[in-house]
């Protein structure tokens, strides 16, 4: 096979480019597309390397978290990190090096593991029929791609909660978090019973579609990203999606008597906060009251692997989460928090690799969002 056929893209979230290729040396970076400011996504496919040992360079900048890439020979089906034992850093690249078997002609290496349009139709799939969700168009993307809106849970219930997903389309591990919220609701337990019974849900998996299926950054997008798009007036969104939100979420919101909306990231790279899984807070103090409430639960009921403390949490005005973060525009959870329709609005950011010292991996990050969803049933229970 010809060297310079061996890397490819052909696939949903596919983003890299190859700048040569010297015998077993790959030179190659993250494709940045329209995002302003250095970022890290990035994943492809090796096919016909059977028997070689390739080493893959990067010339964009450290864009391999703390365990290393992620790997997989299924697709995106299952996932798991390489390691740093693999990856060479130093003051001029880092690289990684991978040795190929005999029998994976195919394999996918990626920043994080990938999570896109036909992940969420094999788990739907995987959760077979069911009476209890109503699925639904949000819009057409820009690109014509449909947005989906799932519903399930009762009209009259006085809770009402938006969860959303994927504003910054590269961050996938939130796609898998999400992903065990959704079949707790989905399930036949007494969890998921209780809380369709007591609330109802609206869910968009994927905020930026198109940048999700094509592979792009997302974050810092000009003129600006998807999440933070929500200054101004409704035709002052610039993006579909945002604008359908806009119209939709409000109404629906003053249906009930309590409204919710968790919008659920990924941090940076790596590095101390990127390292552990935590609230955003908003400028609204008695909304941040509430989710401070909530974090409280979470932290006392968790179960899972992936660690929480609400003591990480991150109140409005401290780090990075301060005014000037939010000089490009309106966030979700700014706009959300100031609805007189709102009583709970936040971001959880879930990191990519590593959890204050524990594996991220999908099935760990389901768990967490089974976690999720155990608690807000006990934070509903109590409002």
């Amino acid at each position: 096979m010809n060297t310079n056929q061996i890397v490819s893209t052909d696939f949903p979230g596919g983003n890299i480019i190859v700048e040569k290729i010297e015998n077993d040396d790959i030179y190659l970076r993250q494709d940045l597309r329209d995002t302003t400011t250095f970022w890290f996504y990035w994943a492809f496919r090796i096919d016909g390397a059977q028997g070689r040992k390739l080493t893959f360079h990067f010339t964009g900048g450290d864009v391999l978290g703390v365990r290393g890439p992620a790997v997989s020979y299924d697709g995106d089906v299952s996932w798991r990190w390489l390691g740093e034992d693999c990856v060479n850093r130093n003051d001029v690249e880092v690289a990684f090096s991978y040795e190929f078997s005999p029998e994976h002609p195919k394999v996918f290496f990626a920043f994080c593991p990938v999570y896109t349009q036909r992940n969420l139709d094999r788990f739907l799939t995987d959760i077979g029929k069911s009476t209890f969700l109503q699925k639904d168009v949000l819009c057409k993307s820009r690109k014509g791609r449909g947005v989906e809106l799932l519903r399930l849970g009762n009209p009259a219930a006085a809770a009402k909660v938006l969860l959303t997903c994927r504003h910054h389309c590269c961050e996938a591990t939130a796609s898998y978090v999400l992903e065990g919220v959704l079949k707790v609701l989905l399930s036949e337990d007494e969890t998921g019973a209780w809380l369709r019974e007591n609330a109802e849900f609206a869910v968009i998996p994927f905020v930026d579609k198109d940048g999700v299926e094509e592979g792009d950054q997302g974050k810092n997008r000009a003129p600006h990203d998807h999440n933070r798009d929500y200054g101004g007036g409704i035709s002052d969104s610039i993006y579909p999606e945002v604008t359908a939100l806009r119209r939709f979420a409000p109404p629906w919101w003053s249906g009930g008597e309590t409204g919710i909306f968790l919008d659920l990231h990924c941090p940076h790279i790596r590095g101390n906060r990127n390292e552990e899984v935590y609230f955003v807070g908003v400028p609204n103090q008695q909304v941040w009251e509430e989710v401070t409430a909530f974090s409280a639960i979470l932290e006392k009921t968790r179960q899972g692997t992936i660690p929480f403390s609400a003591a990480h949490n991150l109140p409005f005005g401290c780090d990075w989460n301060t005014q000037g973060n939010y000089a490009g525009g309106l966030s979700s959870t700014k706009w959300a928090c100031e609805l007189s329709e709102v009583q709970f609005a936040s971001a959880i950011e879930i990191p990519y690799a590593n959890a204050s010292g524990v594996e991220v991996m999908p099935e760990s990050c389901r768990k967490l969002g089974h976690d999720l969803a155990v608690a807000l049933r006990k934070y509903v229970e109590t409002r």
